[in-house]
């Protein structure tokens, strides 16, 4: 009798499609360091050998997960722009797209926004190369559909649709997929109808000396430009001290581990936006309340750029109860935008308003982030109040 000979599972033609995505969803969920190839292999339903018939290193995913994110979100943004028809209606069907794929891939959309500077040198311009293609795309459509508009202007309105389109993947807030698609394509419209954008602003006065700084303050600040630049794992409390120009020994006297520096930028920036919320709720007026926070929100922002971008991106690297209370704590600052946002927008649905409230903090932050000298406060204020504050 023969032995019966067992059959083999078949590969998927598109395994090495799959593991990219999934690892972006897993770089996106626990950052770049936290995710190591037997977890991407877990998720997936293979061994971890099995990854590396597709791809040499972790970092090699990386940036396949960002190249294919990238082609992903280009693709039917160039369609329209080389389609035939009225530029208005090609730019609009670009948007639609644009807000479809940020649904879509919702757990993994900001991952080139994040998680770009642990690629290699060749892959980081390349996929600088094909997000720079997108922003050209949409400006050419938008100048189209305004000739008077500066090019200048255009490019800032375009940044900041993509960060409409990036935003559902910075919180968890639901709502019906109908009903999201609706807002976020509002968002964009609104974001590209601005009707003029303030003149570039003056060059930024330095701050305050960091030698003239207390101790403890220096190594804040020099932890957050490190982190913001290498990224969490990337820096040592060594690497801290050295630039603060304090004795690594020393900065243990003022922090016990590099995961209580981080916690501690957090809590200062929670602290300053709890004063902000204050100073807000004592103004009567509902109107001049918003107006109010709008200002300073976007003026702290673009103050602390880098604890900004900080604060997005390495919170999965905080110790378990500080990340749970500093989740709680930028949630009640969402719910505060929402509850003024609902009297200038009183025929807004809540849970339509916190998507709306949360595509315009990530036009903050984004925009603030550039660090670009054609960018500054007013530009985010304006497209800011465009996104929250109905026309008259």
């Amino acid at each position: 009798m023969a032995t019966p000979t067992r059959r083999r599972t078949p590969r998927p033609p598109d395994r090495r499609e799959q593991i990219a995505a999934t690892a972006a969803e897993l770089f996106c969920a626990r950052g770049y360091h936290n995710v190591g190839i037997g977890d991407i292999a877990e998720a997936v339903g293979v061994t971890g050998p099995a990854i590396y018939r597709h791809f040499s290193t972790k970092q090699d995913v990386l940036a396949a997960a960002m190249l294919d994110l990238a082609d992903e979100l280009a693709g039917p943004v160039a369609r329209n722009a080389a389609a035939d028809g009225p530029a208005g209606e090609r730019l609009d069907a670009a948007l639609a797209a644009l807000v479809d794929f940020s649904l879509r891939r919702r757990r993994a959309a900001r991952l080139y926004q994040w998680e770009g500077r642990h690629l290699a040198a060749p892959d980081r311009t390349e996929v600088g190369r094909r997000m720079g293609t997108v922003v050209r795309d949409l400006r050419r459509m938008l100048l189209a559909t305004r000739p008077r508009l500066g090019r200048t202007d255009a490019t800032v309105l375009v940044w900041s649709v993509l960060s409409v389109i990036a935003s559902p993947s910075t919180h968890r807030a639901a709502l019906a997929r109908a009903r999201a698609q609706a807002v976020l394509h509002d968002c964009c419209r609104a974001v590209l109808a601005v009707a003029e954008l303030p003149p570039p602003p003056a060059a930024p006065s330095g701050g305050p000396a960091l030698d003239a700084l207390p101790r403890r303050e220096r190594l804040l600040v020099e932890a957050v430009r490190l982190f913001n630049r290498h990224g969490y794992h990337a820096v040592s409390m060594e690497d801290i001290g050295a630039a603060a120009g304090i004795n690594s020994s020393s900065v243990y006297r003022h922090f016990p581990s590099k995961a209580g520096v981080l916690a501690a930028a957090y809590y200062r920036s929670v602290a300053r936006l709890e004063v902000l919320a204050e100073d807000v709720l004592t103004t009567g007026d509902p109107a001049t309340a918003l107006d109010r926070l709008v200002t300073g929100y976007v003026r702290h922002t673009f103050a602390q750029s880098e604890q900004a971008a900080v604060y997005v991106s390495e919170n999965e690297n905080l110790d378990p109860d500080d990340r749970h209370a500093l989740r709680q704590a930028q949630r009640r600052h969402v719910d505060l935008w929402v509850e003024l946002a609902s009297r200038a927008r009183p025929d807004d649905p809540a849970p339509e308003l916190r998507f709306r409230v949360h595509a315009a903090l990530n036009i903050v932050t984004d925009l603030a982030r550039t660090r670009r000298s054609c960018v500054g406060p007013e530009h985010a204020e304006r497209v800011v109040r465009q996104l929250i504050v109905p026309e008259n």
